[in-house]
């Protein structure tokens, strides 16, 4: 059993769920950010931070939107970004103010009046963002979509990708058992060529952005125990589906919401990706 040992504990800095932790490519410092604030650390220094980031109203009945994630620039030291529940990216520059209130750029996409609803707020809430390795691209995940923007065009993504548009007649159920608020995880390839997130009944989507084909794949124990040389069962239950895994993943009715793929991280220079599903953690790698 291997046991994790803290070498150093940063405290007293934050009133609020910490959402967000990225080291800076400086080496030297690091961000947190919880719902109202972002704090920035210097790596050797435990028991001081400096506030960068303050959206905390004077009256907190004035709250409008929280901060969702927030992650450095992978190059430039001087640059962050945060989302936030209104589906906003905002980019700033720590050349700029101490207190970073006023952002360098501004990432939002205007909503389809023909698409509103009492959901809309909340779908469009991003429970994620990344930025790629060279730092030109931005991703960003909320319930319905991954979304990729070019750090160069604010008006709108470059691409948007629909992960759970079946479920746009299933919001109101989603709501009343809080799947809604549900916070998936994103993730681009080492080499920046496809995405990855996660979704329901254990299904994960892989896309390829240059050739735009989107695999679904499942994390189920079942299947690996399954897949041993030679297996009758296996063989049995490929010749008795009549469906395709896209299938299943369309068919809402037939989907467990209790399984869930929140949490995924791809290796940075191999085509290995681990999967956080309910207890479980599941290790991919192209073979």
């Amino acid at each position: 059993m291997i046991a994790a040992i803290p070498r150093k504990i940063y405290q007293n800095a934050h009133a609020y769920h910490i959402n967000s932790i990225s080291v800076n490519s400086d080496g030297e410092t690091y961000l947190s950010a919880d719902d109202l604030r972002i704090n920035l650390w210097n790596l050797n220094i435990s028991d001081q931070s400096f506030n960068i980031v303050d959206i905390k109203p004077v009256n907190m009945e004035e709250l409008t939107e929280v901060i969702t994630a927030a992650e450095f620039h992978p190059t430039q030291c001087n640059m962050f970004m945060y989302s936030s529940s209104k589906g906003t990216i905002k980019v700033n520059d720590m050349r700029m103010n101490a207190l970073c209130d006023q952002h360098a750029k501004l990432f939002e996409e205007e909503d389809d009046p023909q698409n509103k609803s009492f959901f809309s707020e909340i779908i469009s809430s991003i429970s994620d963002l990344k930025f790629s390795r060279d730092g030109r691209y931005v991703l960003s995940r909320d319930y319905l979509t991954l979304k990729i923007w070019d750090l160069n065009m604010e008006k709108q993504p470059v691409q948007t990708i629909a992960i759970h548009d079946h479920l746009r007649s299933k919001l109101c159920d989603l709501y009343e058992n809080d799947c809604i608020f549900d916070k998936f995880e994103c993730t681009f390839s080492g080499n920046g060529s496809h995405v990855l997130t996660g979704s329901y009944n254990n299904y994960f989507h892989i896309f390829d952005c240059t050739s735009k084909n989107d695999v679904i794949l499942q994390a189920d124990k079942s299947a690996f125990k399954a897949k041993r040389i030679g297996s009758t069962k296996n063989k049995q239950a490929g010749a008795n589906r009549k469906t395709t895994r896209r299938e299943d993943f369309m068919n809402v009715d037939s989907l467990d919401f209790s399984k869930k793929i929140l949490h995924a991280s791809w290796h940075p220079r191999e085509n290995t990706i681990a999967l956080a599903a309910t207890n479980n953690l599941f290790l991919f790698q192209q073979s």
